[in-house]
């Protein structure tokens, strides 16, 4: 049966509207009477009791605010009446045991995918652009327009066929507001193409590898580096400029470090040592060409699910995402963690509040105080900056019932499940260890999910309650909606609905379980997540020094 309100645990002082509220209305929740002072929106939150200020407010069974003013009973909570406050964290040795999920509903499943020589496996197979230096990116855009369009991964071409139509129509001096878009058809992968074993071609445009501090140009190297070596890619076509920052030697000497043994298809070109940009790219496609008639050899094979190696993620966040969405993700990932897989959890400052349940749970010392250094010196470096992780909440978030940034972290850290954590990871660095490992990133839905791929990522499970129209070039990003208002309203982009949690329809488990079975058949290439479909390839690489 719906609800239409929700306390998300015992000790919480506040409970969330599923429902829109209004001034007056009584709401009799396990046991309790609350009269609502106030209109209270879906997602948002209300006072189980009359609070003092400075008061601490509760909710996820940790200190997410303070009251800033006296509050009465049915208040909702507001940017006005509360504040963020979350509790200090060390480490302690915890020894916590936990209860994993039955798979015995997916224990011997397989997923078909491409199986590398170091033992990986990638849920795709694609050829990669490189540029070393902003310089290329033209180049990039060039040999994209050329090679996506005659090779069949371009996006449809309905926007080219609207301004021909608007062009038309001016022309012959009709109204221009007259002409609409065609209506959609389904999005599906183009069975067309003569690669039928490459997924996609892919380049990672960026504005680094020259100009800024040394740092960032070495930064940028090992992230290429780490794309490079990425089980989803199966070929690579490197364009440096020559003078840049960010030397080819450079990034060579990191694919290196990373896999001694890299045997993939590699070709390198060096604009200022080629003759014209009509040699260089023309060079650079012939070859790309080849090499993808090599790697189109390679056919997709049954793999075991501990090879499964999925990031967590979300963005464009509501009031719902942490009860529905979040922890839906949360069951599927310890899931794939019982069942031997990889889980990236990342996004340190939508960690802020729930640092202490995260340390509890790392299972080595050192990894714990990896953590807290980690978050440290990020959590400085931002008040440095005249900012800070409180001010993380966007003007999106809070409207829709986020309110403080820990509100926003407790309910964000349900993604990575229940399950300890294994390892911890700084940014660039790639997995190694079954199990939940936390990767330092920021909260920024493109640099987070730029940072979960180069840490070894091979599908996303990105959650959003406001749609966000993101991807990313080489793993699969698969969008989660938090309610069902969203997913009919965003269809175009959204893969799962979450929305039934909300409505009573199906628990947690169960959620979990369908997340986990689309999971498996994105990474066997039965289905193409709709990011993919459309090409939404973002990748920006986190610039941790200044600007030059």
């Amino acid at each position: 049966m719906s609800q239409i309100v929700l306390k998300v645990h015992p000790k919480d002082n506040v409970i969330v509207a599923l429902k829109d509220l209004t001034k007056g209305q009584t709401i009799n929740y396990d046991g309790a009477e609350y009269v609502m002072q106030e209109d209270i929106p879906a997602k948002h939150k209300f006072f189980m009791h009359d609070m003092k200020k400075g008061e601490e407010i509760v909710m996820y069974g940790v200190l997410v605010g303070k009251a800033q003013m006296d509050i009465s009973k049915g208040s909702r909570m507001s940017t006005e009446n509360t504040k963020h406050a979350a509790e200090p964290y060390t480490y302690r040795k915890v020894n916590q045991e936990w209860q994993a999920p039955d798979v015995s509903k997916f224990q011997g499943r397989t997923f078909n995918g491409y199986h590398r020589p170091d033992g990986r496996v990638g849920t795709a197979n694609y050829w990669l652009f490189i540029p070393t230096v902003f310089c290329e990116n033209r180049n990039m855009d060039v040999i994209r327009e050329a090679m996506h369009n005659e090779l069949g991964y371009a996006v449809t071409d309905k926007y080219k066929q609207y301004t021909k139509s608007l062009l038309e129509a001016y022309n012959k001096g009709e109204d221009v507001s007259s002409i609409s878009l065609a209506p959609a058809s389904p999005l599906e992968k183009n069975t067309n193409r003569p690669f039928k074993n490459v997924d996609g071609i892919k380049f990672l445009n960026h504005q680094g590898g020259c100009g800024g501090i040394r740092q960032d140009a070495a930064v940028l190297s090992k992230l290429l580096a780490a794309y490079a070596d990425h089980p989803n890619v199966g070929g690579v076509t490197v364009m440096s400029l020559g003078c840049q920052n960010l030397q080819t030697q450079d990034f060579l000497n990191d694919l290196k470090e990373l896999n001694p043994n890299f045997d993939k298809p590699l070709y390198i070109y060096e604009q200022q040592q080629s003759q014209s940009e009509e040699q260089l790219i023309s060079e650079a496609i012939r070859k790309s060409f080849e090499g993808m008639v090599e790697i189109n050899k390679q056919e997709r094979k049954p793999a075991p699910l501990d090879k499964l190696c999925i990031g967590v993620k979300c963005g464009g966040s509501d009031g719902f995402s942490g009860i529905s969405a979040n922890p839906a993700v949360g069951y599927a990932s310890d899931l794939v963690v019982a069942l031997g897989g990889k889980i990236l959890l990342a996004e340190f400052p939508e960690l802020c509040g729930a640092e202490q349940n995260l340390i509890d749970r790392t299972k080595d010392e050192d990894a714990a105080k990896k953590f807290i250094k980690l978050m440290s010196a990020y959590s400085d470096s931002a008040e440095k900056a005249g900012s800070g992780f409180h001010m993380n909440p966007s003007p999106g978030n809070i409207k829709d019932g986020l309110i403080t940034d820990a509100i926003k972290s407790n309910g964000a850290a349900l993604k990575g499940g229940t399950s300890p954590v294994e390892d911890v990871l700084d940014y660039t660095e790639v997995v190694k260890k079954p199990g939940l490992t936390l990767v330092c990133t920021p909260g920024n839905d493109v640099e987070a999910t730029t940072g979960k791929a180069a840490s070894g990522a091979t599908l996303i499970l990105f959650t959003t309650g406001l749609g966000t129209p993101t991807g990313n070039p080489v793993c699969p990003t698969i969008k989660v909606s938090t309610n069902s208002n969203l997913t009919k309203r965003m269809n175009d982009i959204i893969d799962i609905d979450c929305g039934p949690v909300i409505d009573g329809e199906k628990t947690i488990p169960q959620m979990g379980e369908d997340i986990l079975e689309y999971c498996i058949k994105a990474a066997s290439g039965e289905v193409i997540p709709k990011a993919v479909l459309l090409n939404q390839d973002d990748f920006i690489p986190w610039k941790r020094g200044v600007s030059l």
